[in-house]
């Protein structure tokens, strides 16, 4: 299995970037199902979504973290994750 998905990986980054998009899109859809919702509904969501946390930010109801903070605790969990032991 190890060497096919090997060949496979090797495969997919001969890939152009718009076909290794695709192929991304479709290996998603197989886990998840296609988006119950149509592309321009989801899209409005999401200016919803956007909408509302700026407003949320410029009412000052949300708590503001240093971008430094932040990438240092990413930084944090990504070492952390990499040096946990490995499940089968």
């Amino acid at each position: 299995m190890a060497a096919l998905l090997k060949e496979i990986e090797d495969q997919a980054l001969r890939l152009t970037p718009m076909e290794r998009g695709e192929l991304i899109h479709r290996l998603i859809v197989s886990l998840e199902g296609e988006p119950e919702e149509s592309p321009q509904v989801i899209a409005q969501a999401w200016d919803e979504e956007i909408a509302r946390r700026v407003a949320d930010m410029e009412a000052g109801r949300t708590k503001w973290i240093p971008a430094d903070e932040v990438m240092s605790r990413l930084r944090a969990k990504i070492n952390a994750a990499k040096t946990a032991p490995r499940q089968p």
